[in-house]
């Protein structure tokens, strides 16, 4: 029997979706923040949606505990980078596409040449400096974030509210300390709880907002913070107004 005619289009499925601009989300440039398990799940939805170009960014190694909700590693992986394991795997899923790692803290990126940036991160301190540079350069940034069966996404536009609108005390008091599974170099914190299911949908919304974006629908974009409930299975959102005393929304017109 010969396969039919629209059966042998990758992304034939998602053509039907009328809205849905598959040429521009197949040539954005999209860098990932974080190779564990946020960037896992995202790396992995974006290329089965047919994004063509993405970079992912990480300093750390891999470690036993991550291999219960990261796809792309394997037994053996223990001191591996990251970013460069799952470049190297990934690519499995969509062989056209490219996939650049990158072995850095985020801090000491210089490069911001992207079209739109997912933040996959553990700290607030390197939150809050992809949210800076990504609302300087004018690149849309959706972040996201899980803690057991809970999770969150902000997305982050060239107008309204950023990250940084948001931030309180209580954040400012752990700014600079990490969740990581290495610690190196940095205030080292107890362990947050972490299970797949969250993590998988965290991530799913992060990229399906990106979808939304590349397609031209921003008005159907989140445009506040939504926090999910795995355990009851709602979902809240949290209007974030916009701080005219946040930096990242200085201009020149607001001396």
């Amino acid at each position: 029997m010969k396969a039919r005619e629209y059966d042998t289009d990758r992304f034939d499925r998602m053509r039907r979706i009328d809205w849905l601009d598959m040429d521009s989300i197949r040539k954005t440039r999209c860098l990932v923040v974080g190779a564990g398990a946020l960037g896992n799940e995202v790396v992995k939805c974006l290329l089965l949606a047919g994004f063509g170009n993405v970079t992912v960014a990480d300093m750390d190694e891999v470690v036993a505990s991550n291999l219960s909700r990261c796809v792309f590693f394997r037994e053996g992986d223990g001191g591996r980078k990251k970013a460069e394991t799952v470049a190297e795997r990934a690519g499995s899923l969509y062989p056209e596409a490219r996939i650049v790692p990158v072995v850095s803290r985020i801090q000491d990126m210089e490069d911001w040449n992207f079209d739109i940036v997912f933040g996959c991160l553990d700290n607030i301190s390197a939150r809050l400096h992809v949210n800076s540079h990504a609302r300087y350069h004018g690149i849309p940034y959706v972040d996201g974030a899980t803690d057991g069966f809970r999770g969150k996404v902000q997305v982050v536009l060239e107008t309204g509210p950023c990250l940084e609108c948001g931030i309180n005390g209580s954040h400012l008091k752990i700014i600079d300390e990490r969740f990581s599974c290495t610690g190196n170099g940095v205030i080292f914190m107890p362990k947050l709880a972490s299970e797949i299911t969250t993590t998988s949908v965290i991530a799913a919304i992060q990229v399906r907002e990106a979808m939304k974006i590349l397609s031209g629908r921003r008005e159907l974009c989140l445009r506040n913070v939504m926090y999910y409930d795995g355990l009851s299975g709602t979902t809240t959102d949290l209007e974030i107004p916009e701080d005219s005393g946040c930096p990242n929304h200085f201009t020149e017109e607001s001396e």
